[in-house]
């Protein structure tokens, strides 16, 4: 029989690393409020057996209950593998954070890191958000008066509801509390939510590169929730390529990436963010990818692997995710990372550190037709739809090309090209109209000359 070390298992060679032991159950449940440590186990998960006593089993209980608080209350059990006795103890609490000689810590991969003071108190707010969601807060400074009665109105419409006062429907809604608005009101309906939440914005930038040495655009946007969504979908589909294909004798638009997908990516990340954190959902596109960034990890116990299998949900925000489904921008079971992956099967999801998810898609490269675009004998029309699309809907391509050559003044139109994710025909006709105005000056031969912005 063989094991493997995982978030929630530990292996031990013998009760002569009872201590590790004792800081590896904190670790796994302070992360999953749960685990489990096989001693006799060495941790390349060969079975080698110990020596198994009464005693034996009395250490292990006397370490766990000297050394972790708050207390906890272990099954300890005597067991065989491949013949040979071992030990397991398996655990669970929900009463985080919980402290191994005086020290709390946190189960990564197979690892025990100690919490650091930010960390720990993370933690323990993390222990308090369901009694204590954001969305069901009471927004102390705000008013009736702050709320739109234009944006009320339209969420009722899309939800098939009637407007009546403002003060009776927002009650119908469930968003005041003791004549109180709630957060949840304020984010959606509010006239200007950022002047309560300042990260009630949607950050977007467009990079020449892999990464984020070279900034092409930036732009933010500050406004309600659904506001922010449709600035996201837009602002996507304005610096991504647009293809197209034949439906008949019509001509249709085709996105390098599927909206929906995006779409419902981008509503994840408002709906189940955590609004704690003062940083704003962000889009950043690159060269080869789209990545739509969400402050908090998932809720909730679910993993990467969890959501991408099964069609589970945990919602962080409740309310927040209740107004959502009554006006039809998410369902109720949790469907919407199934659909991402059927339409965009290639994209990735990640949790960085403590503070951020990421949804990540791919780019196409729409110069090599792929099906349901046109064929060969149309590409070079094709690509010249892509460009006048990604030219008439972006920020001035002249501007980008001036701010390419600010930062690089040797810059060829082709590196030019590359970088703006355009093509070379595209960049030397911009560049040729740059000159004739009187904006942009060479210098020098073609080969060892530069660029003078006049």
């Amino acid at each position: 029989m063989k094991f493997q070390e995982s978030e929630s298992l530990e292996l031990k060679k013998s009760t002569s690393e009872l201590k590790e032991a004792v800081i590896a159950i904190v670790a796994m449940l302070n992360k999953h409020q749960r685990g489990e440590v096989l001693f006799g186990v060495k941790n390349d998960g060969a079975v080698v057996g110990q020596q198994v006593s009464d005693k034996t089993i009395r250490d292990i209980s006397k370490a766990i209950a000297d050394h972790i608080e708050p207390k906890i209350y272990p099954v300890i059990e005597h067991v065989a593998f491949d013949f040979k006795q071992c030990v397991k103890v398996q655990v669970e609490g929900k009463e985080h954070p919980y402290y191994a000689y005086g020290r709390a810590y946190i189960r990564v991969a197979d690892e025990d890191r100690q919490l650091s003071a930010r960390e720990l108190e993370k933690l323990i707010l993390e222990k308090n958000r369901d009694r204590l969601r954001w969305d069901t807060e009471v927004c102390a400074k705000a008013t009736v008066d702050d709320i739109g009665p234009g944006k009320l109105k339209s969420f009722l419409k899309l939800s098939g509801l009637k407007f009546d006062t403002i003060p009776n429907t927002l009650e119908k809604l469930n968003l005041v509390r003791g004549g109180k608005l709630l957060n949840a009101a304020v984010l959606c309906f509010a006239r200007k939510p950022e002047k309560f939440f300042p990260n009630a914005r949607l950050r977007c930038a467009v990079f020449g590169t892999l990464d984020t040495t070279f900034t092409i655009s930036m732009q933010d946007f500050y406004g309600d929730v659904f506001y922010l969504i449709k600035k996201a979908e837009e602002y996507i589909l304005e610096h991504i390529n647009i293809g197209m294909r034949l439906d008949g004798l019509l001509r249709v638009d085709v996105p390098e990436i599927d909206p929906e997908a995006f779409r419902e990516a981008i509503i994840n990340a408002f709906c189940h963010r955590d609004y704690r954190e003062y940083d704003s959902v962000n889009i950043a596109i690159f060269k080869d990818r789209v990545e739509i960034r969400s402050p908090g990890l998932l809720y909730g116990g679910l993993t990467i692997a969890s959501i991408r299998k099964k069609m589970v949900s945990a919602r962080r925000n409740e309310l927040l995710a209740e107004l959502f489904q009554r006006s039809h921008r998410i369902e109720k079971w949790g469907r919407g990372i199934k659909m991402i992956l059927e339409r965009e099967p290639a994209t990735e999801f990640e949790e960085i550190g403590t503070v951020q998810f990421i949804a990540t898609f791919k780019r196409k490269n729409v110069e090599t037709p792929s099906e349901g675009f046109l064929g060969t004998t149309t590409q070079k029309s094709t690509q010249k739809t892509s460009e006048k699309t990604s030219e008439k809907t972006s920020e001035k391509t002249s501007e980008k090309i001036l701010a390419a050559i600010k930062a690089d003044t040797t810059l060829s139109a082709r590196q030019i090209a590359e970088m703006l994710g355009l093509s070379p025909r595209a960049i030397e006709f911009q560049l040729s109209q740059l000159r004739k105005k009187g904006i942009l000056k060479r210098i020098g031969p073609d080969k060892g000359g530069y660029w003078e912005i006049v």
